[in-house]
């Protein structure tokens, strides 16, 4: 991993924090609510932040939650200025990662297939 592999991946945890946390405490948009920040690809140049985010709920929720995030993205980028000192502040770039909305559906299936009775077999000798 070359040098600047190794500081894009620290600043874009701390640029994940810092949204994490604004997006907690200081964005006001009710859309946001229930979004989880669930990574970040900053690229090597410091430029581009593909942040990451989750949202359980139907695909009108995640629409909604992403037109918050997209709408809250000049305030977060003004906040992260303040609050990190790099040269450049990243261009942000919301995506949705379906991942946790997955495994809640893959846990959903197994409850049921453990609460369903067993199927008896059918013996075909008699």
């Amino acid at each position: 991993m070359g040098e600047h592999t190794k500081r894009a991946v620290r600043v874009g945890d701390l640029v994940l924090r810092e949204v994490a946390d604004l997006l907690s405490k200081k964005v006001k948009d009710p859309r946001v609510n229930g979004v989880t920040l669930t990574g970040i690809h900053l690229s090597n140049d410091l430029r581009h932040a593909k942040i990451f985010f989750s949202h359980i709920g139907e695909d009108e929720d995640v629409r909604r939650a992403h037109a918050g995030l997209e709408s809250a993205k000049g305030f977060i980028k003004r906040e992260i200025g303040t609050r990190i000192e790099i040269r450049f502040v990243p261009e942000i770039h919301f995506v949705h990662d379906p991942s946790l909305k997955t495994g809640a559906d893959m846990e959903r299936l197994l409850a049921k297939l453990m609460s369903d009775p067993p199927v008896e077999p059918v013996d075909e000798s008699e």
